[in-house]
């Protein structure tokens, strides 16, 4: 069994207390699935059978009416071999074994079947990051876990291939968001759910002084030109598909009529011949 880096209880207790109060700031979520929605337009395919992986449903209901909506736990209710489109939505950067989450979708995908994960990356909040250390550091001389660590791009793509989908692409979309000040991002990251679950996290409240010494560095340190604090959050796109022996394959291996060195050879003599064109 992977480490439990993440604390699931809490996550859940975080998201359902942000829909009690109808606090809920479903944002990222509303642009996400909006984003999701247009790159099935360029999809030669019509899903009829779809499975939303997700803690809030209201945003991804209002895009994906039909669709069945599942909670983010472990081990997934899913049965094999049902669904032609499953969509990982925003939590695949909170799970304790994200590979074994994207081979229980897999195996829960008819053949051809689609899948698409949207998850913060590694540029996430990186300036709350680094103000919250420097806070921390200057106030009690350590640095406790706080905001979880994000993968970068490089290797959730190759998370798709080692959970054995076909024609993997894994791309980003940046998005920055500005507030007044550091409680008023915090109070943000509440209502998204996405505060502190480590399973190490302080079992304590925090000093006000690290929150104030962490605001300072961020005005001195990031503050744009309208006196106001950047946060940044990348969203990561992973799709792959259930392979099948309709889809478009690579050429094995020895298979090409004519080497590269002879193609690179023909390309520089026609650079150097005036009366090639």
């Amino acid at each position: 069994m992977p480490p439990r880096l993440f604390d699931h209880d809490a996550r859940t207790m975080r998201q359902q207390r942000a829909l009690r109060t109808g606090q809920a700031a479903t944002f990222l979520h509303d642009r996400t699935a909006l984003q999701i929605s247009e790159r099935l337009t360029e999809v030669n395919r019509s899903f009829t059978k779809i499975a939303i992986v997700s803690g809030f449903t209201e945003p991804w209901r209002a895009v994906f009416p039909n669709s069945t909506i599942v909670p983010e736990i472990d081990t997934l209710p899913f049965a094999a071999d049902t669904y032609d489109l499953i969509i990982h939505a925003l939590a695949l950067h909170a799970c304790n074994d994200p590979l074994g989450q994207l081979i229980q979708c897999h195996r829960a995908l008819k053949k051809d079947g689609l899948f698409i994960a949207a998850l913060f990356g590694g540029q996430t909040l990186h300036e709350l990051r680094a103000t919250l250390a420097y806070g921390e550091s200057e106030i009690t001389g350590g640095i406790s876990p706080r905001v979880f660590p994000m993968a970068e791009i490089r290797d959730l793509g190759a998370l798709l291939q080692r959970a054995n989908f076909s024609l993997p692409v894994a791309d980003n979309d940046v998005l920055t968001v500005t507030y007044k000040t550091l409680l008023t991002l915090m109070h943000d990251l509440r209502a998204m759910g996405e505060s502190n679950i480590l399973s190490d996290r302080l079992d304590r409240f925090t000093a006000s002084k690290v929150f104030s010494c962490a605001e300072h560095h961020y005005q001195l340190n990031y503050c744009n030109n309208n006196n106001l604090l950047p946060a940044t959050f990348e969203v990561i796109f992973l799709t792959g598909w259930r392979p099948d022996e309709s889809q478009q394959q690579p050429l094995k291996p020895g298979s090409a009529q004519t080497s590269l060195q002879t193609a690179l050879n023909a390309a520089t003599q026609d650079d150097l011949d005036p009366d090639a064109n």
